[in-house]
């Protein structure tokens, strides 16, 4: 009876001690709402991650330093995937295994959310991708969404900017072949631009990681086209505009979103250059005014379109939890359902696809002083 006596009351010790951790962490995260992230904050694309991540992290200080959200603090949990889908999966299941998120903002590029959107779905998780282009993404199912126009769009605003705006008759294309972001933006300019009346004079393609465009732009240049569509992102369009010009090919260059940080990696070969983004930093709006000024203040640099996608991703998120008073999953997809609102990136609702329904705008790369800036050329309405 007494080692009974003494076995039971260490079993009890055991079940007590255990019970005061437990309640002890439970109250350590009481008051933080974790929110996880998923950014390129390395590698071939850390401009889009770091400029997100910036974006997220102005939002959330901003929020919480205003009592955050039902009186709870948001967290956020970032880590880097390097552009990577693989590297996007093992921190997705981080974030969800070891941190316990179960809302995510990420990742930057349509390969990387692809590849973390269907485990989201299977495990109810809410992502909201700030940037993730490509057509399919929120096909995984309804707990996927997006602040960004999906490629459809933006290569349609494209072909309608380069006939109505621009005035060409005459188009080539040059896209990464083995890019689907590149693919379906050169898809849809070619649809646009062809049923507005224009003629794609050349079709040119290059793997992922080429350097060398020079066979492509010799075989466009002998047809002298108007504008040349180059969908890609920033580092390899640079590439391909200094080759362009240096082979005296002076034709207006119009891309997407993925130019996004061209400015501050090549020079003058890019003027004459227009790209549809999700919004123009020198808008006159007073959302935009403030958060071009508040982002300058803190990270003394013009944020570009990823900063105020992260931003507004933060802000869609919070409005939900708000509304619905709940950070449940499957309450706050429904609440997202119901947005209609003003962010930075424009007033904004989602479709019955979770896609958001919103503005585009064209910007025009200009010599400031000694510097390239991007500013607001047009809006195009979807």
């Amino acid at each position: 009876m007494r080692n009974f006596a003494k076995k039971t009351m260490f079993v009890l010790f055991v079940l007590i001690t255990a019970g005061m951790l437990f309640t002890g962490c439970s109250k350590e995260t009481a008051d933080t709402i974790k929110i996880g992230g998923i950014f390129p904050l390395s590698g071939s694309v850390a401009v889009y991650g770091t400029e997100c991540r910036n974006g997220v992290e102005m939002a959330l200080a901003e929020i919480n330093a205003a009592g955050g959200v039902n009186g709870k603090m948001l967290e956020l949990i970032a880590e880097d995937d390097e552009g990577s889908p693989e590297k996007s999966v093992n921190a997705y299941k981080k974030l969800v295994t070891k941190d316990k998120c179960n809302v995510i903002i990420g990742s930057l590029t349509s390969g990387c959310t692809a590849a973390i959107s269907s485990l989201a779905q299977a495990q109810n998780v809410l992502l909201l991708a700030p940037a993730a282009t490509q057509t399919d993404i929120t096909d995984a199912g309804d707990f996927v969404f997006r602040a960004c126009f999906i490629d459809p769009f933006q290569g349609t605003v494209g072909g309608k900017f380069a006939l109505e705006s621009l005035g060409a008759k005459n188009a080539a294309v040059l896209y990464d072949i083995q890019n689907d972001y590149s693919i379906g933006l050169y898809e849809n300019f070619k649809v646009a631009f062809e049923q507005g009346g224009g003629k794609i004079v050349a079709e040119e393609s290059y793997s992922t990681g080429d350097k060398d465009f020079n066979a492509q732009l010799t075989k466009i240049k002998t047809t002298n086209p108007n504008v040349v569509y180059l969908p890609d992102y920033y580092g390899t369009v640079a590439l391909i505009a200094k080759q362009l010009r240096a082979q005296g090919i002076n034709a207006s260059i119009v891309g997407a979103d993925g130019w996004d940080g061209i400015i501050d990696n090549a020079g003058d070969e890019v003027l004459n250059g227009f790209y549809s983004n999700h919004y123009a930093a020198d808008s006159t709006d007073e959302k935009v005014v403030t958060f071009v000024e508040s982002y300058r203040s803190k990270y003394g640099s013009t944020p570009v379109s990823f900063a105020a996608l992260g931003y507004d991703c933060v802000y869609l998120l919070r409005d939900a939890m708000v509304a619905s008073n709940s950070v449940d999953p499957s309450v706050l997809k429904g609440q997202l359902m119901k947005t209609d609102g003003a962010y930075v990136t424009g007033n904004l609702t989602f479709d019955a696809k979770r896609n958001p329904v919103k503005s585009a705008v064209m910007l025009e790369i200009v010599k400031d002083g000694d510097k390239l800036a991007p500013v607001y050329k047009t809006t195009v309405n979807p």
